[in-house]
């Protein structure tokens, strides 16, 4: 059973409050507001602003686009997602036979990207035959007009496995980092992606009857320790099958997620898989 954080405040966003479109070639799920779907309810939470969980079938994707002042992130649940974009060399004739050039991410993986002054993108799901699962995720940056910047990330299934581990936290420099510091891209915790807010993206993956523990700030890597804003997301990766409590006793299904208010760096939020099969817990922690 988790223990009971009395003090914190946990509401619960099912999934089928959430709002949903499906074109076809992509099935969307909007936590926040988002293209058509809009509430003032949910514009955001903390620095976290879209948490879109995304489905798009084979050969099918989004085409270039530009983004400016956001921080924005996608997280393979399955399938591959191939990005390109304008900071890319373009090819020539001179260049591997103009071969084109791109990243590919899958499963496991995190890519990122910061717009700042502006950066267009495009990400397609270029498999033959699989559909690509992922979330997307944008947070809101501590400053805008930042220079643009891409990262990505392999996380270990295994450490997953073991707990929460956390994948993107604060720049090192903060706020007021130079130049040569954005250059350098340091975060705050290592082996991490840097991200410019106040914000921590952890993950688990949980089997049956075991917890995982999420300590929220991390350890002394958020610059706001008190009111932080936390919302854990269960991805719908196991056809109904896998669940979690949370300390109030709250049960979440696949495709729900949670707001967890009134609670500061340091406090300890357990979760527990409580389904049939594992659980992948993905935590969004924030001022």
């Amino acid at each position: 059973m988790c223990q009971t954080l009395k003090h914190a405040h946990i509401v619960a966003r099912r999934s089928t409050e959430r709002g949903h479109a499906d074109h076809g070639w992509l099935n969307t799920y909007h936590t926040f507001s988002f293209a058509n779907y809009q509430d003032p309810r949910y514009q955001n939470f903390g620095a976290l602003r879209v948490l879109n969980e995304d489905r798009v079938t084979p050969n099918n994707g989004f085409p270039f686009h530009t983004h400016r002042n956001a921080e924005i992130f996608s997280y393979v649940l399955s399938g591959e997602l191939t990005h390109r974009d304008s900071m890319m060399s373009k090819p020539t004739a001179s260049t591997a036979a103009g071969k084109d050039q791109f990243y590919r991410i899958g499963r496991g993986d995190v890519q990122f990207t910061t717009g700042g002054s502006g950066i267009s993108h495009s990400e397609h799901n270029e498999h033959h035959s699989e559909t690509v699962h992922f979330l997307q995720i944008w947070a809101l940056p501590w400053k805008n007009g930042l220079t643009p910047r891409y990262h990505d990330l392999t996380i270990d299934e295994g450490k997953k496995r073991q707990g929460f581990v956390i994948i993107i936290s604060p720049l090192q420099a903060g706020k007021g980092a130079t130049a040569a510091q954005e250059k350098a891209a340091v975060p705050i915790i290592e082996g991490t992606i840097p991200i410019h807010a106040d914000l921590l993206l952890g993950a688990s993956i949980i089997s049956p009857g075991s917890l995982a523990t999420w300590k929220v700030g991390g350890d002394g890597a958020v610059e706001s320790k008190k009111d932080r804003k936390v919302y854990i997301h269960l991805p719908m990766t196991k056809g109904g099958r896998c669940k979690v409590r949370l300390p109030d006793g709250t049960v979440l299904a696949e495709g729900d997620g949670a707001f967890v208010t009134n609670v500061d760096a340091g406090d300890v939020l357990q979760v527990q898989s409580v389904g049939v099969l594992e659980a992948e817990v993905v935590v969004l922690d924030s001022h």
